[in-house]
């Protein structure tokens, strides 16, 4: 997608670690008009697949999968990173290792939400080494439900996340996807 290219080219900040900073209009700041345009694409990439409910995982995924189900007329469901006291014991949880806060999190989803009649497009702001995305995997598996794509705002391309899930056989589609960056001059290459 070319205009989120160039924003992560203007605005984006490669910091050590490979770790991107997006926060100035994706995951702290939010563009709105941006964030509609991503909708809309994932609603032209996934619009054959009969979605019924989109996932993702609080927080920073929320704002991205709301826009999209705007498109798709569909609810979201986010996974909530700790079983909070307002969720009875009627949960789907997986256990999941955040790559850029580097710990491990419980994911849980009520099972009051997801079911087996849905069909589920997973969104989310990153994709790295797709423990996230596995997560998500797992309970919508458990829930009996069909994963029938996941759309991904910025991939990592250099890690094994994305290559991972498509040859698993997974429907996986990424607006922008990063070959290499440096955090030393910044520079950015897209796939």
């Amino acid at each position: 997608m070319h205009l989120l290219e160039q924003r992560i080219r203007r605005e984006a900040v490669v910091k050590k670690g490979n770790i991107l900073k997006v926060d100035s209009f994706l995951n702290h700041q939010i563009d709105p008009a941006l964030l509609d345009a991503i909708g809309r694409e994932f609603y032209r990439l996934f619009a054959d697949a009969d979605i019924t409910k989109i996932v993702t995982i609080e927080a920073s995924g929320i704002g991205v999968a709301v826009m999209a189900a705007r498109y798709f007329g569909v609810p979201v469901v986010f996974a909530k990173k700790e079983k909070t006291a307002q969720l009875d014991d009627g949960v789907y949880s997986a256990r999941i290792h955040s790559f850029t806060h580097d710990n491990d999190y419980t994911a849980v989803i009520s099972k009051q939400y997801l079911s087996s009649d849905d069909a589920v497009l997973v969104i989310d702001d990153f994709l790295a080494n797709g423990e996230a995305i596995r997560g998500l995997r797992s309970i919508i598996e458990a829930a009996g439900a069909k994963l029938a794509g996941i759309g991904i705002v910025i991939e990592k391309g250099f890690q094994c996340g994305g290559d991972a899930l498509r040859a698993e056989g997974v429907r996986l589609e990424s607006l922008a996807t990063i070959d290499s960056m440096d955090d030393e001059t910044g520079e950015i290459i897209f796939r």
